[in-house]
């Protein structure tokens, strides 16, 4: 019998959203994504252990100061496990860069390159990782000097439609809208316990992207993130990719409900948008500014994934130090 999970398969880009390999290796997705939260649960589980020990082993071999193979530890394991997805996933891997540098375009930039070259030290081509930056204005300004150096990028962390507009103008592969936290915010600010699928304002904000992107031709993918419930998921079928987690991923397979595409290119041309001028700074400043949900949301973002961050180097130092 079909699963859910396969119907969607047939309109949708499925991208596993964890690190787990035999969770990839189970659903089988197309790609798959990492941030520093997916990691660090990943690096917690005993049959990973030994890609800690081999990080500190080869940091320790390139330096002598702590502080430096700390950061060198940290870059080599975010790539290792990258290396480990790309083996059992055909397409990319997107890899983050640390969320710290979020309002830094030239230490993005440097940051970004050390991890390709990692990557290709260890066998694999740089067409296959997509390096993943927070959507700052300072983070769109290093994806684009990126992408123009032969560096994909996939813009994370997007909760207002000003982001993704700056996103697809500076020509990167991918942008991953958060339907959950979107979904989470306007839950509790207006007391409902339950949106249909075409009412839940994190579809509708992805949606309005996707249709934008097609009906003026941008060539930028839009990949749905930070799923609550599959009924979000179902909204948004058809959509270019959308990353979806085990737990979900297991319901869908579990599930023979079949999935119609309520998204489309072809019916893009006629929604009623209007084409944004385009946007320079201080206009991006000002529409993040006005917006209290997004403003907060990509803060709380950035801050969480510097949180664990630093639980992740917390690990490695005491490996380092044994």
């Amino acid at each position: 019998m079909t699963s859910s999970l396969d119907h969607l398969r047939k309109h949708t880009n499925i991208v596993a959203d964890t690190s787990d390999i035999s969770t990839i290796s189970k659903f089988k997705p197309s790609e798959a994504t990492t941030n520093p939260s997916l990691i660090l649960s990943s690096a917690k589980i005993d049959s990973y252990r030994h890609f800690l020990y081999e990080a500190a082993t080869l940091s320790k071999q390139k330096f002598d100061s702590t502080s430096e193979q700390l950061e060198e530890a940290l870059d080599f394991l975010t790539v290792r496990f990258g290396c480990e997805l790309l083996k059992v996933v055909p397409g990319r891997v997107s890899t983050e860069v640390d969320a710290s540098l979020s309002y830094d375009t030239e230490a993005s930039i440097k940051k970004a390159k050390k991890l390709i070259s990692l990557y290709e030290s260890l066998g694999f081509s740089r067409t296959r990782v997509l390096i993943k930056l927070a959507a700052t204005w300072e983070g769109i300004q290093a994806a684009q000097i990126l992408e123009n150096e032969g560096i994909c990028c996939n813009m994370t962390l997007i909760f207002n439609f000003v982001q993704a507009v700056a996103c697809a103008e500076a020509g990167v592969t991918l942008i991953s809208p958060f339907v959950g936290r979107i979904y989470d915010w306007y839950k509790e600010k207006d007391g409902i316990s339950y949106y249909s699928p075409l009412e839940d304002p994190g579809v509708r904000f992805v949606t309005k992207i996707y249709n934008y992107f097609k009906k003026f031709g941008f060539l930028t993918s839009v990949m749905g993130a930070s799923f609550r419930n599959t009924n979000q998921i179902e909204g948004l079928v058809g959509c270019d990719f959308l990353t979806i987690s085990p737990t979900l991923l297991e319901k869908l397979h579990a599930s023979n409900k079949d999935l119609l595409p309520a998204l489309s290119s072809g019916s893009s041309n006629s929604t009623p948008l209007e084409k944004v001028e385009k946007v320079t700074e201080s206009y991006f400043r000002g529409c993040l500014q006005r917006d209290e949900m997004a403003s907060f949301k990509l803060k709380e973002g950035i801050h969480k994934f510097i949180e664990d961050t630093e639980k992740l180097k917390a690990i490695i130092k005491e490996v380092l130090l044994k």
